[in-house]
């Protein structure tokens, strides 16, 4: 008896780890050697390719393709039908499989219905990237980035609220009452 749950049209291949309390939903494809940490939902139709990680906590929603080379960390969400890439300069009739380009979606961060993360870009911890932004560029941590291609307009919290910095470079997240600083065009949490 396994640890996690998989519906009974979901595809589990040999070969690739599964944590406890983790669930695959109906139709989702789950290929060999990727790994998927404890407490995951991986929702319906969706596809984790090989040597795919995802942390603990990891909330996939529907029709999300989670290609070779790309790495989340703990707590990351991903939105419905959001698409990340693996090669820059794809063909048909060209293989590129020793090319694929790594992106590592850092934790806490969350990725918007309909995004695209254009390969080789990181996502900083807790940023927050708005529904159908296209990510062609690295996104700092609590960035608040959206639109094609994707521009920075601010910063979030870790609980996702828009920060408000005063003259002294100091907010506050009005749901956790967390402190922030920014500093030289980076935040941390005080």
């Amino acid at each position: 008896m396994s640890d996690f749950f998989a519906h009974e049209t979901a595809v589990i291949d040999n070969g690739c780890t599964i944590g406890k309390g983790t669930k695959i939903w109906h139709f989702s494809h789950i290929m060999p050697n990727c790994t998927i940490g404890d407490g995951c939902n991986i929702g319906q139709n969706v596809v984790v390719s090989p040597e795919v990680f995802l942390g603990k906590n990891v909330k996939v929603q529907n029709n999300v393709s989670i290609y070779t080379g790309v790495i989340c960390e703990d707590d990351v969400f991903l939105g419905p039908s959001m698409v990340f890439t693996n090669v820059i300069n794809p063909r048909s009739a060209v293989n590129r499989k020793n090319e694929y380009l790594k992106t590592t979606v850092k934790k806490g961060a969350s990725i918007g219905a309909n995004a695209t993360i254009v390969c080789g870009n990181d996502i900083g911890e807790f940023a927050f990237i708005g529904a159908g932004a296209v990510v062609v560029k690295e996104v700092l941590p609590y960035s608040l980035v959206v639109g094609n291609p994707s521009k920075h307009i601010g910063w979030v919290s870790e609980y996702g609220h828009r920060l408000n910095f005063d003259e002294n470079g100091l907010a506050t997240c009005s749901e956790s009452l967390e402190k922030y600083q920014l500093k030289e065009n980076r935040v941390t949490k005080l």
